[in-house]
């Protein structure tokens, strides 16, 4: 799910010379350190490194990264009046180090599959909206439920972004992409449905028939109907739902990418190889199924349990 990060100490050599928004737009040391983590890890694809909040850069709202906290956004938008204060962005001008990475890496790695990947439409939003991490969203919903003219043309815009960057992405080489909706969770099914379904579908549907597309959130357990609705060749799922009644949920036409806790890599091996089976178990051996975490890596994670963890993985899908 996240393959570079503060876990690998090669990273962290970096980090300690490079700011984190430096990384991600320097293409030879994003490079770098994909290439890295593929060849240290053992894994069978390659996600290019790179921030879900990149394309918030050209729209001129302050966007840094605090230590310890995440993200940060100086200047948020909380009312439909602000929207006349985002920069309009082009994709291929202002994010094209991204498009330099991939080319990078494919030149590194000419047989791996390169995995590009994009923030969708609401999780972009709420971050321009509530300035930085949120448990309540109450910002976001605020603007989405007081100002639905204002809301859709936020959420037009964000989608066409998103539609050119992934866009941008598959043209300079990347095999498949992955839309990462990180905090849809926090919506009703039906708000899901009216407010941002018709965005992320648009998104999607740029790329559709050119490159497979990966859709995945987390906290979905009660929306990936819906999100497969809105697209996607593969859904991706979190921990907190079981993979064989979501894959008999959402029908067996579509892909299935998960869904190990990432919790699980700090435990000792035994715990490890029972977690991992009991994945590949509810996968039941059907084609289509993305041996993956069901969020990101946490810092803490030894590297020799993300090792093992994907030989495990190797190991028991030849069984």
């Amino acid at each position: 799910m996240r393959q570079a990060g503060r876990y690998m100490p090669e990273y962290r050599a970096i980090r300690e010379r490079h700011g984190f928004l430096a990384l991600c737009t320097n293409p030879e040391l994003a490079a770098e350190v994909t290439v890295t983590a593929v060849k240290r890890l053992g894994v069978d694809a390659a996600i290019i490194f790179a921030d879900i909040l990149l394309p918030l850069i050209p729209m001129n709202v302050g966007l840094s990264y605090e230590a310890g906290d995440g993200p940060a956004i100086a200047r948020p938008i909380r009312t439909g009046a602000d929207l006349d204060s985002l920069a309009p962005v082009d994709a291929a001008a202002s994010l094209g180090f991204v498009s330099d990475s991939i080319r990078l890496v494919r030149r590194e790695l000419p047989a791996c599959p390169i995995i590009g990947f994009a923030g969708a439409p609401f999780t972009l939003a709420s971050y321009l909206i509530e300035g930085g991490a949120s448990r309540d969203f109450r910002y976001t919903k605020s603007l989405m439920y007081r100002e639905p003219a204002a809301w859709d043309r936020l959420m037009t815009a964000l989608a066409r972004i998103t539609a050119d960057y992934l866009a941008m992405q598959a043209a300079a080489g990347a095999d498949l992409i992955q839309l990462f909706d990180s905090w849809v969770g926090a919506l009703a099914p039906a708000d899901y449905r009216r407010f941002v379904m018709p965005h992320t579908r648009a998104a999607l549907a740029s790329i559709k028939g050119r490159v497979p597309a990966i859709h995945f959130g987390t906290g979905t357990a009660g929306l990936i109907e819906a999100m497969r609705e809105a697209g996607g060749d593969i859904i991706g799922l979190d921990w907190r739902v079981d993979l064989r009644d979501a894959w008999d949920r959402l029908g067996p036409e579509v892909g299935i990418q998960g869904n190990l806790d990432p919790m699980v890599l700090l435990a000792d091996r035994d715990e490890l190889r029972r977690q991992v089976r009991a994945i590949l178990d509810r996968a039941g051996g059907r084609p289509g199924h993305i041996f993956n975490l069901g969020h990101g890596i946490l810092p803490q994670t030894p590297v020799d349990n993300v090792i093992a963890m994907v030989e495990m993985v190797h190991e028991m899908s030849r069984r």
